[in-house]
C-alpha cells in the first residue's frame, strides 16, 4: 500500500467517512499476499517508500501477470524488470496502459504522475552498454527522479567524455556503466565531487570474463567516491542513484542549474 494510500485512509477514519473495520481490512493486507508460488511484500513501499519489483527473469508470463495484477490492486505503481515481449502481452491483460521499454527490457506503469526532482546522470562507455544504461535509466525515471542519459563517451577517446564535463557537475549522482576494462568510472570519479554508481557490464572480448575484469577494476578504483553494483545490473544502480538523489532534494544540497564553476 503506497504511503498516500494509507494516510488518506486514516484521514477518512478520523473524519468519519470510514470505519474501523474497512481501515483494518485494508491495513491487514499490509504483510504479504501468498499465491503460492510467490508472496508479495505489500509493505514495502512503506518501509523503503518504493513498492516491490517484479524480476521477470526465470518467472512465467502468467506468474509476472499474476503479481503484476497484485500489485497494481494494492494502489502500488509497477515496475517489472528483465522482461520479455511474452511478458509484456500477459501484463496487458491486467494493465492495458502498462509501457514496454524493449532495450530496457522494462515494463512500467504509473497510477498517477508523479514529480520528479534532483537528476541523475547515466554515462555509458559505449553504445553496447546501452541495454544495461537504459535499464538504469528507465529504473531512475520510474522512481521519479529526473534523469539524463550521455552515451559512448569510454576512455577510448577521453574528449568526448570532457565536452560533458559541466553536465557532469550538474547531477546529484552519476552512474556509469562501461564493460571491456570499466576504466570510466575512476575517470568520471575523479572528475566530479559526487557520489559515482559503478555499474560493469558483460560487453568485452574473453578476457573480460562475461563482466569480471570491469567488475574488479570498479572495485579496484581510485577514485574514492566510486561505489560498485553486480554485473549488469542498471536496476540496483539506479535504485541506489534514486536514494542519494533524494536525500540531497530532501536536503536542499541539489545541484541541478550549478555550472562547475559552482564547486571551485
Amino acid at each position: 500500500m503506497p504511503e498516500k494510500k494509507l494516510r488518506k485512509l486514516l484521514k477518512d477514519l478520523r473524519d468519519g467517512r470510514t470505519t474501523v473495520e474497512n481501515v483494518m481490512e485494508h491495513v491487514g493486507a499490509l504483510g504479504f499476499e501468498d499465491l503460492g508460488f510467490v508472496k508479495i511484500d505489500h509493505h514495502r513501499s512503506l518501509r523503503c517508500g518504493v513498492p516491490e519489483v517484479i524480476f521477470c527473469e526465470g518467472k512465467s508470463p502468467y506468474q509476472v501477470k499474476e503479481i503484476a495484477e497484485r500489485i497494481l490492486e494494492a494502489g502500488s505503481d509497477l515496475l517489472a524488470t528483465r522482461a520479455s515481449e511474452e511478458h509484456y502481452k500477459s501484463v496487458l491483460q491486467v494493465c492495458p496502459d502498462a509501457e514496454y521499454h524493449d532495450m530496457a527490457r522494462c515494463i512500467v506503469y504509473h497510477h498517477e504522475e508523479k514529480a520528479a526532482a534532483g537528476k541523475i546522470l547515466v554515462i555509458t562507455a559505449g553504445t553496447s552498454d546501452l541495454p544495461v544504461a537504459r535499464e538504469a535509466e528507465v529504473t531512475a525515471r520510474a522512481l521519479a527522479n529526473k534523469v539524463e542519459l550521455i552515451s559512448d563517451v569510454g576512455v577510448a577517446g577521453i574528449h568526448r567524455l570532457l565536452k560533458f564535463t559541466e553536465r557532469l557537475h550538474q547531477a546529484n549522482v552519476l552512474v556509469v556503466v562501461a564493460g571491456m576494462e570499466g576504466a570510466l568510472a575512476s575517470v568520471v570519479g575523479g572528475l566530479v565531487a559526487r557520489p559515482v554508481i559503478a555499474v560493469p557490464t558483460s560487453v568485452g572480448y574473453g578476457a573480460s570474463f562475461q563482466g569480471l575484469a570491469p567488475l574488479l577494476t570498479m572495485l579496484n578504483s581510485c577514485a574514492s567516491g566510486v561505489s560498485v553494483v553486480n554485473i549488469d545490473n542498471g536496476f540496483g544502480g539506479a535504485y541506489m542513484a534514486s536514494l542519494i538523489n533524494k536525500m540531497a532534494v530532501e536536503g536542499g544540497a541539489t545541484n541541478e542549474g550549478k555550472s562547475s564553476q559552482d564547486d571551485n
